[in-house]
Parts: structure tokens; sequence; C-alpha cells
């Protein structure tokens, strides 16, 4: 009996595959949205329509709007289902090391050479690329199974200059909990602390009311 290797592209894939999306009929949705910024306290509404378009209602302050606006929108980024081809058709893989928690690194080339993964249990727990201009590196410790793909629960992110590899700013750490509405699972808590220059900053993101939109007839 032979035993296959499979590919890393194909490991990549199934990992790729796994996480949890939104369907092409996700209708959008409104809610409530409480934002704790260290001891600051702003509340609003947040509505994510159907094309995934965020827009934030009855905040004045024009940071705290950004900053909630900025987390509603990576929500949605996240969750649009697009295919391997269109994300990594212009990529290659490869394998790189295995480290002591069993993640198999995969080196990317092609149009995104120099970005890699790491990948375990079928869940991609390492990603570093660069995007617009600077190398973002997340680490993803826990995520949730929603028996219809994973969703990162506990994770960090840290910024870096591609050029000197200097770092940007402090390094992040995030916990995201979720709640099932409807047939569509909604994040309904993002904290992110935030030490910078030994300082800790904390900021939390509370949906509640969750409301799915109505389908458009």
């Amino acid at each position: 009996m032979t035993v296959t290797q499979l590919s890393a592209q194909e490991l990549f894939r199934a990992a790729y595959e796994n996480r949890y999306t939104w369907d092409k009929n996700f209708p959008g949705y409104t809610a409530d949205i409480t934002f704790k910024d260290d001891d600051k306290v702003i509340t609003g509404q947040v509505r994510i329509n159907a094309n995934l378009k965020a827009e934030i209602l009855g905040v004045d302050d024009e940071q705290a709007k950004q900053a909630i606006h900025g987390q509603a929108w990576e929500i949605a980024i996240h969750r649009i289902r697009r295919s391997f081809e269109e994300t990594h058709g212009a990529n290659t893989f490869s394998y790189g090391d295995t480290d002591l928690t069993d993640a198999v690194e995969i080196l990317v080339g092609g149009k995104s050479e120099g970005d890699r993964y790491k990948v375990r249990n079928n869940e991609v727990c390492l990603v570093h690329r660069q995007i617009h201009g600077v190398v973002v590196t997340i680490n993803t410790f826990s995520s949730h199974d929603t028996g219809e793909g994973y969703l990162s629960h506990t994770y960090d992110s840290v910024y870096h200059d591609p050029k000197t590899g200097e770092q940007k700013g402090g390094r992040s750490e995030f916990t995201d909990e979720y709640e099932k509405v409807g047939n569509y699972f909604i994040l309904n808590r993002r904290e992110i602390r935030t030490e910078t220059e030994g300082k800790l900053s904390i900021q939390e993101f509370v949906f509640s009311n969750i409301k799915l939109l109505e389908p458009a007839a």
C-alpha cells in the first residue's frame, strides 16, 4: 500500500476551504454596537448590507466611528466566500518546516512570493503576508468549530516594515466571540489588547440585538 503525500497546495487548499464563510444568500444584518476604548464608552448601530458594505449610524465621534467601521469592514471581508482559484490561482506552494506543535509551514511563490502560512488540524494557524506595504503576522491560538468551518477565537497580530523588518506599532491580542443568528454565525464581541512601549490599551466591540435584514425580493 502506498501512502500518497498531499501536496503543499492540497493541504493549504483544504484548510482554506475549511474557513467559515457566509453563503451568497447572506442578507446582511443590523446590530447595536457598544464600543469601549479604554475608559470611553460609545454606542450606536451597525448595518452590514447584503453586498457586505458597512454603515455606522448614531456615532458622532469621528475617531470612534472609524474604529467601528474598521472592525465592521474586517468582519465582513473575512466572511466573503471566494474560491481558492480566485484568491490563490496565481500562487505556487511548497512545504517549509514542521514546528513542535505539528504545524506545517507552507511557503508561497508566484504572485504572492514571500508570503507564508502554517496549517495544523486542517486550519490555517499562522498568516505571514505583505498587505498594503506592511508585513502582517497573525498567529491563531484557538478557534470555534461551527460545524460548517472554523472561526478564529484567540489570535494575535503584529506588523513589520517589509524593507527593514522593524516592528510597526504594538502587538495586539484578539478574542472573538460569535453567535448564530438564523443560519449564520456573526461576531458579537471582539476584544483587542494592544501593548505599545509597555502601555496596554484595551478596545472592546460588543454587537447586540443582531437581526438579519430581509432578503431583497
